[in-house]
């Protein structure tokens, strides 16, 4: 686990639960730093997962400074330096090349995986099993990066997806084929064309060598890189923020899926994942679904005792 690092995204505003999350906690917190499915944050969850994988000492969390209260408490837990406080939130790409450029500083021969914060699986273990064969891959093929696919339980028309080239190995589990396409929100009748060929969903965890994976962003969106890597002699100064302030005021938001990964198809590789009961709990109805899951799961495993 030496040269592993982990990049866990936590600067989202969480819109589109805001009515849930208020009537949970009473104010506009974005949904990982809310209890939705248990008695800690979907944020600690995912550090909780991620560690299964990452030592905590290499995981940085990228969060938005207007949030502090939120994540205040972390701010006394974990090291000044794996907290990367945006100015502001500026979309997912700005937050992912900050923290791969910290990531590079520290350890240029690193293999990262980068995490959503805000998202749910029923079985953490088995999904970072996953985690750790992207890992080893990474280390015997350093060009490769992959993404992390769900196999789809039904047509769903709010996730993105992966179209994976054809493979004979396509349809095996954990097997890692080339990226054709992605298809973002597709309509009824296409997910269910794109679930009849073999189409995955984008967990939006992937896995890579850090300069496989700054060298494909930078490919993509080369002036936003350029501007964080001019900020590279200011990382951990008194002079960081000043320069990152700045830097963010002057930038667009820029979203990593539509502008880097879209665009980069040939660059990446997609693992297939089997039944982790993975949710991006991006809507009060799903959040509810996944509540009445695990339920049931609760109810089996009583009834197993």
């Amino acid at each position: 686990m030496r040269d592993r690092w982990a990049v866990i995204l936590a600067g989202g505003d969480g819109t589109r639960l805001q009515s849930m999350t208020r009537a949970m906690t009473g104010d506009n917190r974005p949904k990982q730093f809310v209890p939705v499915t248990g008695g800690t944050t979907l944020l600690d969850q995912t550090r909780r997962r991620v560690a299964r994988s990452v030592m905590s000492s290499q995981t940085l969390i990228v969060v938005t400074q207007k949030h502090h209260r939120f994540y205040e408490s972390l701010a006394h837990e974990i090291s000044p330096g794996l907290l990367l406080q945006q100015p502001a939130n500026k979309g997912t790409a700005p937050a992912i090349i900050y923290a791969l450029l910290r990531v590079a500083t520290k350890s240029p021969r690193a293999t990262v995986a980068l995490f959503p914060s805000d998202h749910f699986f029923t079985d953490d273990e088995r999904f970072m099993s996953h985690v750790d064969t992207a890992f080893d891959a990474a280390q015997i093929m350093p060009e490769t990066i992959t993404l992390l696919g769900i196999t789809p339980t039904s047509p769903e028309k709010e996730y993105g997806w992966i179209e994976p080239q054809r493979s004979i190995l396509g349809s095996a589990a954990r097997s890692i084929t080339q990226v054709r396409r992605f298809w973002e929100k597709p309509s009824a009748t296409l997910a269910h064309t794109l679930m009849e060929r073999g189409c995955l969903w984008n967990s939006f965890v992937i896995v890579g060598r850090v300069d496989a994976l700054l060298r494909m962003t930078q490919a993509a969106v080369p002036q936003l890189c350029a501007g964080f890597a001019a900020l590279t002699p200011f990382f951990e100064t008194t002079r960081e923020r000043r320069a990152l302030t700045e830097l963010y005021s002057r930038i667009d938001d820029v979203n990593y899926s539509h502008e880097v990964l879209a665009a980069r198809p040939q660059d990446l590789a997609v693992m297939r994942v089997g039944d982790v009961g993975w949710s991006d709990l991006g809507d009060p109805e799903r959040v509810l679904s996944t509540l009445a899951l695990i339920a049931v799961q609760s109810e089996v495993a009583m009834s197993a005792s």
